[in-house]
Formats: C-alpha cells, sequence, structure tokens
C-alpha cells in the first residue's frame, strides 16, 4: 500500500500513514509569518527506512505550494534536513 501524508492543522502536525498505520509525525507551531517544525518523530517499529525525510519533503512542498509562511526548522531533524538539501533554503526564515 502507497503511503499517505496529510496536514493535520488541528493537531498541528504533518502525519505518514500506511493505510491506518501512523508511520510518523512533524510537528509544527506556525504564527503569521512562519512556521517553526518542531519535533519530527518515527514510530520505533518504522525507524531507518527513510520515512522522516519523505515526510519532511512532503511538509515542506506544502508550504512552500499552500502558504506563504517561512520556515523556522526548530528540530535538529529539520535543520539537519535543510542541510541535506540547500536548493531549499530559501524558504528558511532570515
Amino acid at each position: 500500500m502507497a503511503h499517505t501524508f496529510a496536514n493535520e492543522p488541528d493537531a498541528r502536525r504533518y502525519s505518514m500513514r500506511d493505510g491506518d498505520t501512523l508511520l510518523g509525525v512533524l510537528d509544527y507551531a506556525a504564527n503569521d509569518s512562519e512556521i517553526a517544525l518542531t519535533r519530527a518523530f518515527t514510530l520505533p517499529p518504522f525507524r531507518g527506512r527513510g520515512y522522516a525525510a519523505e515526510l519532511m519533503e512532503f511538509a515542506v512542498n506544502d508550504i512552500e505550494t499552500n502558504s506563504t509562511l517561512r520556515i523556522v526548522p526548530s528540530c535538529w531533524y529539520a535543520a539537519e534536513w535543510f542541510e541535506r538539501n540547500p536548493e531549499r533554503a530559501g524558504l528558511l526564515s532570515r
């Protein structure tokens, strides 16, 4: 089954699922101009499969496409993801 991604604004998170199974989440906090990516978490049985990177890519694409918010990578994983993807640095808050 293909993975599904969603922005869950009421929970202030992006999620990644395989069917009904939650694989990981990316929590955020947003205001009028910025969105802070505060915690990336993959459930322990699914770690080491690249799911966090897939979820980050989905979230960054969604933010870029559907808002004018600037991104603040507040958790270590989000910061490292942007270091590995410098072509996306234009989305970061200055």
